[in-house]
């Protein structure tokens, strides 16, 4: 096991300079050999680490339920994605087009003066740092879409295990190891580091060897790394999805038509997973009317029927309680609902709020994420005044508008505004459950994430951990294969300016 600890592996462990070193080092070597490994062997190696994980087999969901609270089968359906993930990665990197090849060869008469041979592609970065992400040990973790997109890119990786779910990520760790020796790939092309401490992520950010970092969790951590990694002599990216309030714009003939539907639809998307999402629909936007009302009184029964739940570990729940009471203390904020039943310790109860949006619009701490079962009813005085307030957001992840087919036309504008506020918008559905496919983007403008143009689910995930660059005048055998002229990949080329395939 690639692991640096003085008893277990499991757990904080102390690390000092010198072992974190040790470590980038070896991870440094590692890019040397596996970013000159085939496509084909990548996607095998991709492969096996799919494999691995299943062959964990049932021990591995218990070792999941135990550390996070989270239910079978919702831990049954996050190692499903995570291993189709990996499946999506090795067939993206054996068709190999994804490396953008671009091919002008010379033109030794050209006149004035002679055209040179330039052919460019996308190669990896280097050594990548990826944080575990506590509310999917499975997807955003040891062998998440971070890590996988990494290993695809070419890149080699460090995991800095997350404190929550320590075991469980160490058995994950394994699989990937015993796939490392089953497909011949460099030792060091994962390192696991089950350490605890803000410390070591500093550290291992800020090492020269680190060429770019994957984080998924709160803000002040991903802009935490975020700076440590601009104080660098030399900077490097920081790809930190950071959470969002996913607002939802209920436009008025939509809840004459079917106010119950919607609010069936987001009392179970507000509560789902104990709203430890980070596309839960935190904030709600409709215009007062007797419909509003009415879809307020149904919003309200379907949240006052669900039952409390325990939430991810004891600190996710203390900051719920928290936030959610200093959000209940804004001025003109009044608790519209809450479950019936009494939450237990460290459980999360469902809430529903409401505040006009004049006096949303004043206050820009109600713009500020609750992370847990909870969300926020503004209701505005007409549709200009939600445009007010959705102007006034900051990035988010997702952006939802329930709406009729006529009116959806009428207000295409603010479709358009909601497109330049958010990486995914939504017509008549919910932000929650993000499909997994090439189309699929998440990410946002910023606090959302700290690069809305990169996607964290995808196969274009793998676009974070790469650069393009261009080969002047190269001969074929110092060419990488993917340029040579003899690739028989299905690439679009220029030759002599004219696109061939």
């Amino acid at each position: 096991m690639a692991t640096f600890s003085r008893k277990s592996s499991v757990g904080k462990t102390d690390y000092n300079m010198s072992s974190i070193n040790s470590i980038l080092q070896r991870s440094q070597a590692a890019f040397a050999v596996y970013k000159k490994v085939s496509g084909k062997q990548k996607a095998l190696f991709l492969e096996a680490i799919a494999s691995a994980i299943e062959s964990l087999g049932h021990p591995l969901i218990q070792t999941a339920m135990q550390e996070t609270r989270l239910p079978e089968v919702r831990l049954v359906g996050e190692r499903g994605r995570t291993c189709s993930q990996l499946r999506q990665f090795s067939a993206l990197v054996t068709e190999g087009s994804w490396v953008d090849a671009r091919i002008d060869t010379a033109l030794a008469d050209r006149a004035p003066l002679p055209k040179p041979d330039i052919r460019k592609m996308l190669v990896p970065l280097g050594p990548v740092v990826v944080f575990g992400a506590s509310n999917f040990p499975f997807a955003y973790s040891t062998a998440g879409v971070d890590t996988c997109s990494a290993l695809a890119a070419g890149c080699t990786v460090v995991l800095k295990a997350h404190p929550a779910h320590p075991q469980t990520s160490e058995l994950v760790a394994q699989a990937i190891q015993l796939a490392i020796k089953e497909t011949g790939m460099p030792d060091d092309v994962f390192i696991h580091v089950p350490d605890s401490s803000f410390e070591t992520g500093k550290a291992l950010v800020q090492h020269p060897f680190t060429k770019a970092v994957g984080f998924t969790g709160s803000f002040a951590g991903g802009k935490a790394l975020f700076d440590y990694a601009a104080q660098r002599p030399e900077p490097i990216p920081v790809f930190a999805e950071m959470g969002s309030l996913n607002p939802v714009f209920i436009l008025p003939k939509a809840l004459v038509a079917r106010s119950d539907k919607v609010a069936d639809m987001y009392g179970a998307s507000i509560t789902q997973g104990v709203g430890q999402f980070c596309t839960k629909p935190g904030l709600l936007f409709g215009v007062q009317s007797e419909q509003l009302e009415r879809f307020k009184t149904q919003l309200a029964d379907r949240l006052k029927a669900i039952a409390p739940a325990t939430m991810l570990h004891s600190g996710i729940a203390e900051s719920y309680v928290h936030n959610r009471a200093s959000a209940l203390r804004q001025a003109g904020v009044t608790l519209l609902a809450e479950s019936n039943a009494q939450p237990l310790p460290e459980q999360g109860t469902p809430t529903l709020a409401v505040v006009r949006a004049h006096d949303f619009i004043q206050n820009q701490q109600l713009s500020e994420e609750v992370f847990g079962p909870y969300s926020l009813l503004i209701a505005a005085d007409d549709i200009h005044q939600m445009k007010v307030a959705a102007a006034l957001l900051p990035g988010q992840l997702t952006a939802t508008i329930i709406g009729e087919e006529e009116e959806l036309h009428a207000f295409s504008d603010l479709a358009e505004l909601l497109a330049e506020k958010a990486g995914r918008v939504v017509i008549n559905g919910v932000p929650t459950g993000v499909e997994v496919c090439p189309s699929m983007h998440h990410g946002g403008p910023f606090p959302a994430t700290t690069d809305a143009r990169f996607t964290s689910v995808g196969t274009d995930a793998i676009k974070r951990f790469v650069r393009p660059v261009s080969f002047q005048n190269f001969p074929q055998k110092l060419l990488p294969d993917e340029l040579k002229d003899s690739n028989p990949l299905g690439i679009w080329r220029l030759f002599n300016n004219e696109w061939k395939k």
